[in-house]
């Protein structure tokens, strides 16, 4: 097997691989064809089968392990792939662990680090809510772990949730300093619970797809929710900061068009949307140059609402 990171423009491809998605399609002559998108542990890439109903093209569906053979060109600056012939791969043809995309950081270092963060908060209120979470609830913390921070876009992968929530909240820890004004406590809690919703919004792998919950509600509800629990379940939590860690959690995204229910009132949620909005644009970016294909223009990126380029070497 060839993992798709070492795939390159012009190569046979033959091998197993997690079938992610699949969808139906007509071309504009009327003529069917399948989308589909294979995954394993160091990415993912587009495919199509043009030749649908023929001899080697046998039936599978999302989420079935399936032994393609298939042409890998370019298109529009992205590694893609022809199936020429697909079967269901069967159980002992595979290792389930080398189709799961994790994150290249070491997942047990990260959550001692998002300790120690939770541990430096004084606040007696705010450190037993970070406790509820990430110390009495088992099950909360292996969801938390073995998450993805987004179906797609970024951090789409095991562990990708906790290591957008540690960079964001270390993050937010520096701009405590750098700006004496902000209540170090108020934003690094808000921080570390801003995306807490997505255990409930995310399936668990490999399917990481949406819950109807998170289809109906959406993580910055969940999470406020989640909040509210929490608090209501500290004896004297303060309602005034109980507001002021939710508003936080409501309106990290920004802007309204950006899904958030509220705009930042308070400055801590002005620096955690901003936190959250360069990590996100960063992992964006950064995943967009690994997946390059030696390109310097890499087209046009619709979170990043631009054509992005690779930065040129010095000379």
């Amino acid at each position: 097997m060839k993992f798709i990171k070492d795939l390159r423009d012009g190569e046979h491809l033959q091998g197993i691989y997690l079938c992610k998605q699949k969808t139906s399609a007509v071309t504009k002559n009327g003529k069917p064809y399948d989308n589909v998108i294979l995954q394993d542990k160091t990415g993912s890439i587009d495919c199509k089968i043009w030749d649908v109903g023929s001899a080697g093209i046998a039936d599978f569906e999302a989420l079935d392990y399936v032994d393609i053979v298939g042409d890998v060109s370019v298109f529009n600056n992205a590694l893609q792939v022809s199936i020429k012939r697909v079967r269901v791969a069967q159980e002992g043809e595979y290792e389930p662990g080398d189709y799961l995309p994790v994150s290249s950081k070491n997942n047990d270092e990260m959550f001692k680090d998002l300790m120690s963060l939770i541990n430096s908060v004084d606040n007696r209120f705010l450190k037993r809510l970070l406790e509820y979470f990430f110390v009495d609830d088992a099950a909360f913390v292996k969801k938390f772990r073995n998450s993805s921070a987004a179906k797609s876009v970024h951090h789409g992968f095991v562990g990708g949730l906790l290591e957008h929530t540690l960079s964001v909240a270390q993050t937010c820890d520096y701009l405590s300093k750098k700006y004496p004004i902000l209540k170090r406590d108020l934003l690094v809690t808000a921080a570390i619970c801003h995306d807490i919703g997505k255990t409930k919004e995310l399936t668990p792998f490999p399917e990481n797809d949406y819950t109807d919950e998170g289809n109906l509600l959406g993580h910055i509800v969940m999470g406020y929710e989640m909040i509210g629990e929490a608090a209501r379940n500290i004896d004297g939590f303060p309602r005034s900061l109980e507001d002021e860690l939710k508003h936080c959690i409501l309106a990290h995204h920004g802007k309204l068009e950006f899904g958030s229910p509220k705009k930042p009132a308070l400055i801590e949620a002005v620096a955690l949307n901003y936190a959250d909005d360069l990590d996100a644009k960063m992992e964006t970016f950064k995943e967009a140059l690994e997946s390059s294909v030696g390109t310097d223009w890499l087209g046009f990126n619709k979170m990043l609402e631009t054509n992005i380029r690779m930065t040129k070497e010095e000379e």
